[in-house]
């Protein structure tokens, strides 16, 4: 559904909080016309800036790539939650083709995962040695918006549990030289072991973090290290740890223990300044969609409601460098609720309004 001219919505805009007029013109937020075609979309509700998904994988689902048919599907789920920004935090294809597609969301890429060979999930990741690191952090940087996505622990089969899979050297060298090339690094870490180290050489996020202990949090907050903690996807630790319970008893109980200290040392993450956003793990074992769901999820942590959608939103949109608030010039990514929900998070499950580049591409 699109509007000819101009849409103006009048709502409560958020963050500020302010009753406002919007007018929505080429894509953009504009100035309140003097002379034109206006179509008033809606009057009434709540106006957020488009939800944010910082941890997603359009192009993969749990056996591996998908085709382009899945990929549009599971951007379009996206987009009728409200995630009209996502940053895909690995996927094994090419995605380039939705930046063409105007009525879809806008996708920051972390490339492809770089894990330790026969240490990750088949089919998902480039599998390597230490001694490849830097080389392969180089390509993915390139592939990428800003982003490489590294596997920093996985369970080792020889030891039985979860255990990092880089050396400190090879960390160091590989960090250093995705920062020389502009980019971010962020790693997918279970447990504690490997957190020392990925800190030491640098990494600006961590995907899950359920292994953060109290001595490494004044650092991570001192060097704005941010944590996407994923709460829908840990609430699968219990059944990973049921899955390897005969086999790997050591890895069971420690991912059973990871579980039941999730909250806790998320809370204390975030109580300690640590930055922490919204982002559902989807494309693996999860389907798209979810973003409402892991922005009340985030409240289990000791996140107000407002605390936890600004996570999923404005916070997370100026955090990936995108345009935070709905200004004139910038993009007109916005979401329309019925109530105020910083009050009541659970309306974020059903938006009224949907506008994405200026369109309305959902309305209930």
């Amino acid at each position: 559904m699109t509007g000819s001219g101009v849409l103006r919505l009048v709502g409560t805009v958020l963050p500020a909080g302010e009753q406002q007029e919007l007018h929505l013109s080429g894509g953009l937020v504009v100035d309140r016309p003097t002379a034109a075609d206006v179509s008033t979309v809606h009057t009434g509700g709540w106006i957020v800036p488009g939800l944010v998904d910082a941890h997603c994988h359009i192009g993969l689902d749990q056996h591996g790539g998908v085709d382009e048919e899945v990929q549009e599907q599971q951007a379009i789920a996206d987009r009728e939650a409200g995630a009209l920004l996502v940053r895909d935090a690995g996927s094994p294809v090419d995605t380039r083709w939705i930046d063409e597609r105007a009525d879809l969301p806008k996708i920051i890429r972390a490339g492809r995962h770089i894990a330790r060979s026969k240490r990750y999930i088949r089919n998902y990741g480039w599998e390597i040695e230490p001694d490849e690191l830097v080389a392969y952090v180089e390509q993915e940087a390139r592939r990428g918006d800003g982003w490489v996505k590294l596997v920093g622990d996985w369970i080792d089969r020889d030891a039985g549990d979860l255990t990092p899979c880089w050396p400190a050297e090879a960390l160091n060298a590989a960090i250093a030289r995705a920062h020389e090339l502009g980019a971010r690094v962020t790693a997918h870490v279970f447990g504690e072991h490997a957190l020392p180290d990925l800190l030491a050489a640098g990494i600006d996020c961590l995907e899950h973090g359920t292994g953060i202990e109290p001595g490494l949090l004044s650092e991570m907050a001192e060097r704005q290290v941010a944590v996407v903690p994923t709460m829908i996807q840990l609430e699968n630790f219990p059944q990973y740890a049921d899955q390897a319970a005969a086999k790997f008893p050591v890895y069971s109980a420690h991912m059973r223990d990871l579980y039941e200290r999730r909250l806790h040392r998320l809370r204390d993450a975030f109580e300690a300044g640590v930055p922490v956003y919204a982002g559902t793990d989807a494309g693996g074992v999860l389907g798209h969609g979810l973003v409402a769901q892991e922005v009340q999820a985030l409240t289990e942590i000791g996140m107000s409601g407002e605390q936890a959608l600004a996570a999923g939103s404005w916070a997370a949109r100026a955090w990936l460098g995108a345009p935070s608030e709905l200004r004139p010039g910038d993009p007109a990514d916005l979401v329309v609720y019925d109530e105020d929900p910083r009050a009541n998070p659970a309306v974020l499950t059903h938006p009224r309004l949907i506008a994405l580049r200026g369109n309305v591409v959902f309305s209930r």
